[in-house]
């Protein structure tokens, strides 16, 4: 059960059910680098675009999951500021997350991590300039864990040997990226829950799924666990990074095309938040400037 109450944030506009995250694009200082990391350790393809921006897929063809711009000049984000937390790599089944885990520690690239969330299982680690990465796969719906009524994820340890019993350790099983991996979602810092609340909930449409963790806010679309989570664990108040820093460049959500979508749209000028339209996409921020692309579809 996902939260739909009305509040004096609420919006009139519910995104719909398909809604999903799409890429999610990252500032590197040495982009070589990192996408030999998605690229030969976690298996995405890679495609390099005339404007120099790298693209990863899953597939091999677009839409790409991962987008890479190097700036060699940017500076390093700095603490207690807004942007990424992890981005969430979504695999289809668990033998899949099984194969992703054999082939990470085989190749000894560290883990910073393990969990169970209940509604899915997870492995985490960071790219290699500090951008947080999770390799998920998700349980059936019917399993995810509620109480009163609610949603209620949790972070409990991994079962790792149960997870490698998947493949019994065969190093046979190290294979491509699976074709139907893709982000799952997206996790942020945020200056302010109640911000987050307002733009991704109030403006935005999703439903809130849970607000009883400590210090964090998951909202989706469709009853998933969340499309978008966001947290203030490095404490309230945090400012964004400015211009020219590493990290968090952008990302996107797809939205399946509805005759309510000038009731989405007209969300932004009431609450006088820009956002441009090129093609069938919408350019735009949150409340804390992290830029997003609407894609309708």
């Amino acid at each position: 059960m996902v939260d739909k109450r009305k509040t004096n944030l609420m919006k009139e506009y519910i995104l719909p059910d398909a809604t999903r995250i799409g890429y999610v694009h990252l500032t590197v200082s040495d982009a070589e680098k990192v996408s030999a990391f998605y690229r030969d350790l976690l298996g995405f393809c890679e495609n390099r675009n005339d404007d120099g921006v790298i693209g990863l897929s899953a597939n091999g063809h677009t839409p790409h999951h991962i987008l890479l711009t190097e700036n060699r000049h940017a500076k390093p984000r700095r603490p207690h500021t807004t942007g990424l937390f992890h981005l969430a790599i979504r695999v289809p089944n668990r033998i899949e997350l099984a194969r992703m885990f054999f082939k990470i520690h085989e190749r000894r690239y560290p883990f910073q991590g393990f969990a169970d969330h209940g509604v899915s299982e997870a492995l985490y680690m960071a790219d290699p300039e500090g951008n947080g990465v999770e390799i998920y796969v998700d349980r059936p719906m019917d399993l995810w864990p509620k109480r009163q009524g609610r949603l209620h994820m949790t972070t409990d340890p991994l079962d790792v040997n149960d997870l490698m019993n998947e493949i019994k350790n065969d190093s046979s099983a190290i294979k491509d990226l699976h074709p139907e991996t893709d982000i799952g979602h997206i996790h942020l810092q945020v200056s302010e829950l109640s911000r987050a609340e307002k733009f991704y909930h109030g403006i935005l449409g999703m439903d809130i799924t849970q607000d009883s963790y400590p210090g964090a806010l998951f909202l989706s679309a469709g009853g998933y666990h969340h499309h978008i989570g966001a947290n203030i664990w490095s404490g309230e108040g945090a400012v964004r990074p400015g211009k020219d820093f590493l990290g968090l460049a952008g990302f996107a959500i797809h939205i399946p095309d509805s005759p309510d979508k000038d009731l989405l749209l007209s969300q932004f000028s009431s609450n006088r938040i820009e956002i441009s339209q090129k093609g069938k996409s919408y350019f735009t921020h949150d409340l804390d400037h992290n830029p997003i692309e609407l894609i309708f579809e």
